[in-house]
């Protein structure tokens, strides 16, 4: 049994998505902010807008790369080259 249509163009457009933000850096802009939120000086007068602003920053990113690209450990497990998994008992008995 073949993978539906839509499921077929769905993997293809998150594999291209995937490919694409990885090439961006999209994950590694992730990475960037944390290493500059960590690195603020929480004796600064201007600590605060600056954690507020690196925070949206990455909470928007996150949520952008969740949105498009969804947990692998959150996906259908599928047989070869995508088909409907099928799992054959050869003895009930002793399975």
């Amino acid at each position: 049994m073949a993978a539906p249509k839509a499921a077929v163009n769905r993997k293809i457009r998150q594999d291209t998505l995937r490919e694409y933000m990885q090439q961006r850096g999209s994950t590694q802009y992730l990475f960037d902010l944390i290493e500059k939120i960590e690195g603020l000086d929480p004796e600064s007068d201007s600590f605060n807008a600056d954690l507020s602003k690196y925070k949206a920053a990455a909470e928007l990113r996150y949520k952008l790369i969740g949105k498009y690209l969804p947990d692998l450990k959150s996906q259908e497990i599928t047989g070869e080259g995508g088909d409907a998994l099928q799992i054959k008992v050869a003895d009930f008995k002793n399975a």
